[in-house]
């Protein structure tokens, strides 16, 4: 089995991890057309197949910025809260039990 860290991509080489900055950029660079995706891939060593997996991808999602996105993260948000209070609840009536049966038990 492979370690996560000596795990190798295609053709024995190390795989590189861009971060999403950079892959924004890259993939913003691709949709202006200015160059071909084969220029930008030897400027930023990034193979061109890559390029236009993350062009695809930021069309596609690039909608959701000015739709209905930040609802979605905000029905998250209102979601998680609501986990959260009910998991608050529940611990309480844990240690009110708790505290009751110490005293009983030491009291």
């Amino acid at each position: 089995m492979y370690n996560v860290k000596e795990r190798r991509g295609f053709m024995g080489q190390p795989r590189k991890r861009h971060d999403a900055s950079f892959k924004a950029r890259v993939a913003l660079e691709a949709i202006k057309g200015e160059r071909t995706i084969g220029e930008i891939a030897s400027e930023t060593g990034v193979h061109p197949n890559q390029i236009s997996k993350w062009k695809k991808q930021a069309l596609e999602e690039l909608p959701e910025i000015f739709s209905g996105g930040r609802k979605k993260g905000k029905k998250n948000s209102e979601e998680l809260e609501s986990e959260l209070y009910k998991q608050i609840g529940q611990l309480k009536v844990e240690l009110d039990w708790l505290k009751k049966k110490y005293r009983m038990f030491h009291g």
